[in-house]
């Protein structure tokens, strides 16, 4: 089995489902409740900066979900989705427990960790970070085969 073509598609597809997600979530800030919805919610939960940080999470989760989707600026992207979801922990989350049914931080959890581990192991070789990766050396973390650190460190 090509492991190489295996990771690859793996990173794919979490990158598809993560992305899908915070495109999901930023159109519903955008059309659902609008900029004045996102940013009075923000202000309701002393999010500071209250009218930048809606308009910045917003388009963030719909232009970082559609990067992410595509695999371009990867390691980037998910270190702001990290972020941002730590932010959705602390200011949204953090008393409610667990359960995302009683409003708790498990999906903001999921995605947050998700993102991370896009940010540490790239795209993947199915990506636009892939095709860049000759030009732009730090997006080629995700492009290749890892070497083996065990077998590296003898």
């Amino acid at each position: 089995m090509n492991y190489s073509i295996v990771r690859s598609v793996g990173i794919l597809l979490a990158r598809i489902g993560i992305g899908s997600v915070f495109l999901a979530h930023g159109l519903q800030k955008l059309n659902t409740y609008g900029y004045a919805g996102t940013k009075a919610s923000f202000q309701g939960m002393d999010v500071p900066m209250a009218s930048v940080s809606a308009f910045v999470v917003t388009w963030l989760e719909i232009l970082g979900g559609i990067a992410l989707i595509v695999g371009v600026l990867t390691p980037i992207v998910g270190a702001l989705f990290a972020l941002d979801m730590l932010g959705a922990y602390f200011f949204a989350h953090i008393d409610m427990g667990l359960w995302v049914a009683d409003g708790g931080y498990e999906l903001v959890l999921s995605l947050g960790m998700g993102s991370l581990l896009l940010a540490v192991v790239g795209a993947g070789g199915l990506s636009v970070d892939a095709l860049l990766a000759p030009r732009v050396r730090w997006l080629a973390a995700g492009s290749s085969q890892p070497r083996n650190p065990v077998a590296a460190s003898n």
